[in-house]
């Protein structure tokens, strides 16, 4: 699918983004963003939050706070364990749309949701899944970098008060330090228990 300016203005409108940010990881909450443009002004700068350093992330994800309407939902560590990862996800990215919907009062549109799924039971919007969206779509790439900008802050603030892990380097990701500091210490309350790498050190 090759994703242009005419055809994103011909979608039900407003146009949607919404990327997640932490499903990969052994520690921490899932976030997702939603994402709606104001203007097409200066949109190309935004790519996709994986590709870009850590300051300039920042400064990008506080552009599109400052220029464009944005909202962030989050599913916890315990919902992630309750209802798998992939159900969290989808969690997380309703509630970023809802709380967007409820602010600034939208009952349809069109959501560019990053990846291979739709958000299912999402019956009042249009959806269209878009594989490597954060990469091709500048209103996913905004995303993207609102959810991953939000999340590291709050791992990095967790890692005033859960100090063993190292939360603040690896953001909760399953890095070899991380591991090993599982394994020594046993996994926190902020340790995703159903998942490989933690339930293993789990006190029966």
């Amino acid at each position: 699918m090759r994703i242009t300016k005419a055809f994103l203005q011909s979608l039900l409108q407003p146009v949607i983004g919404i990327d997640e940010v932490g499903r990969g990881c052994l520690a921490g909450p899932v976030y997702a963003a939603a994402v709606i443009f104001k203007s097409e002004k200066d949109v190309t700068k935004y790519y996709d939050s994986k590709i870009i350093e850590h300051e300039e992330r920042e400064k990008l994800a506080s552009s599109v706070l400052e220029h464009h309407h944005a909202e962030v939902g989050i599913a916890s560590v315990e919902e992630v364990d309750r209802f798998n990862i992939r159900e969290a996800t989808f969690l997380a990215m309703r509630r970023a749309v809802e709380q967007l919907a409820v602010k600034h009062k939208i009952t349809t549109g069109t959501l560019l949701v990053d990846g291979r799924d739709k958000i299912p039971d999402f019956e009042s919007f249009q959806q269209l899944a878009i594989v490597d969206g954060d990469d091709k779509v500048r209103v996913i790439s905004a995303a993207s970098l609102v959810a991953k900008v939000a999340r590291d802050r709050f791992m990095t603030d967790l890692s005033q008060t859960v100090s063993h892990y190292g939360f603040e380097q690896h953001k909760g990701y399953g890095t070899k330090y991380h591991r090993e500091q599982i394994q020594k210490h046993g996994p926190s309350i902020w340790h995703r228990q159903t998942f490989s790498g933690v339930k293993e050190y789990l006190q029966n």
